[in-house]
């Protein structure tokens, strides 16, 4: 039986930043794969390249040299327009602070990413993203009637509603108190567990970290170290 093809292929990479007349090498030689499906913690201290590489992998910069193949495509070879496509279909982000359009409903935040392109259903559409992440009664209020976890749930469901093959969450849980991490944690392994989505997420927190399958550390511009999660923790479980 042939293999399935991992999601993303990172082989050698290098990132290399001109800032007047110091290079700054911020990838030096990475390499990393990640199979569909999986859930894993992208971990590393300021300066050490993770960062650069979640860029990367978001298809907001690409590598210096080096290859990365997303799906097999090879991101390196495509143009900003293609790049832009990528972005808006494939990948799904969640940001540390929701970005949400204040003056807009649940529903309307959800509903922004189907405004260009393939918008059609667009209310149903995301209506089905609130309800994947328990958020459906709350649709027609604003981001200022809504918990800080809810505010979350919303720039989680507004990055599902085109079905990305990926998600990548940056600090999801760093704005939030411990009640709502949990909540957050949970609709992230929920998306994993149940409906087989890959999840890539940045965080500087371990008790984070260890309730994903697997840790890849960065210091330096360079993975020190990567290692399945011996025992994830469920939400609500802390080490």
């Amino acid at each position: 039986m042939q293999q399935a093809m991992p999601v993303i292929s990172i082989q050698h990479v290098t990132k290399t930043y001109q800032m007047g007349h110091v290079r700054v090498n911020a990838l030096q030689g990475v390499s990393l794969t990640v199979e569909r499906g999986e859930m894993l913690a992208v971990m590393g201290p300021s300066g050490s390249g993770k960062s650069t590489m979640m860029n990367i992998i978001g298809c907001l910069d690409v590598p210096t040299s080096g290859q990365y193949l997303l799906e097999g495509e090879d991101v390196r070879a495509m143009n900003d327009n293609q790049l832009a496509s990528i972005r808006q279909g494939k990948i799904g982000f969640v940001f540390q602070t929701y970005n949400l359009l204040q003056r807009a409903t649940a529903l309307a935040n959800v509903e922004m990413p189907l405004m260009y392109g393939n918008g059609h259903n667009r209310r149903a559409r995301a209506l089905e993203a609130l309800e994947r992440v328990g958020l459906a009664h709350r649709a027609r209020h604003m981001p200022t009637e809504l918990s800080g976890g809810e505010q979350q749930r919303v720039g989680i469901a507004r990055a599902l509603v085109k079905e990305p093959s990926i998600l990548l969450a940056d600090e999801p849980t760093g704005n939030l108190d411990t009640r709502s991490s949990d909540e957050i944690l949970s609709v992230i392994q929920d998306l994993n567990r149940n409906e087989g989505l890959t999840i890539v997420l940045v965080t500087h927190e371990t008790d984070i970290a260890q309730h994903t399958r697997r840790v890849v550390s960065f210091r330096d511009g360079l993975v020190v170290d990567d290692a399945p999660v011996a025992q994830p923790l469920l939400a609500g479980q802390h080490a």
